[in-house]
């Protein structure tokens, strides 16, 4: 959906920021407004555009995706290799030692496509049964973003990732797309179904493929 169709608004919902005026959102047959919020958190991992940048340790930094355990260094590795970090993280002078900030002796100051792959790791740390993400490869490049999904991919089939995005090279490979249009649903289905449909999907996506042409 374009900018302002209520694609961010509708997991802020989902991750109960604020509760509908109207309807409501069911899990597993409850109103989400029912569930505890503590043990529903305990389920979702989220990486929104406006995501925090902290200025600890790169283990740390890492880690704080799961505060409610002790640090798993190799689960951390881990993490990182998933969201293409640990290419940056290896080549710092003390790698996942190293202080995140210039303003402390020694720190480094990570680029914008770094602090993203970060924060994505964090995410993937947290290890949730469902992974929110609002265009989580905004500022990284195209080939890391390609291995990103790749790991994406290969996530358990217990796990579900909701994925906001306007690069159809990723949503494409989506098993259901929603296409939300002033607040409102109004395409579903596989990549194939919706460009035999020829709507608002099949226009949006032949114009972006014409500038791969």
């Amino acid at each position: 959906g374009a900018n302002g169709a209520g694609k961010t608004t509708l997991v802020k919902l989902l991750c109960r920021f604020y509760d509908p005026t109207k309807g409501k959102i069911l899990i597993d047959g409850r109103d989400l407004r029912t569930i505890d919020l503590e043990s529903w958190y305990e389920h979702l991992g989220v990486l929104f555009q406006d995501y925090s940048n902290y200025h600890f340790i790169v283990k740390e930094a890492i880690g704080l995706g799961r505060t409610n355990a002790p640090l798993a260094f190799e689960k951390i590795k881990e993490s990182a290799r998933a969201s293409e970090a640990n290419i940056f993280i290896e080549e710092w002078e003390k790698a996942y030692e190293q202080m995140l900030g210039k303003q402390f002796r020694g720190g480094v100051e990570p680029s914008i496509g770094q602090w993203q792959k970060l924060a994505l790791a964090r995410a993937f740390y947290r290890d949730p049964r469902i992974l929110i993400l609002d265009e989580p490869t905004s500022s990284i490049d195209a080939e890391a973003e390609a291995k990103i999904f790749e790991k994406l991919e290969s996530l358990p089939k217990d796990r579900s990732v909701i994925l906001i995005s306007h690069r159809f090279s990723t949503v494409r490979q989506a098993e259901k797309i929603c296409v939300l249009e002033g607040g409102a649903l109004t395409e579903y289905g596989t990549h194939a179904e919706l460009l035999k449909k020829n709507r608002t999907y099949a226009r949006l996506f032949k114009l972006q493929a014409k500038g791969y042409q």
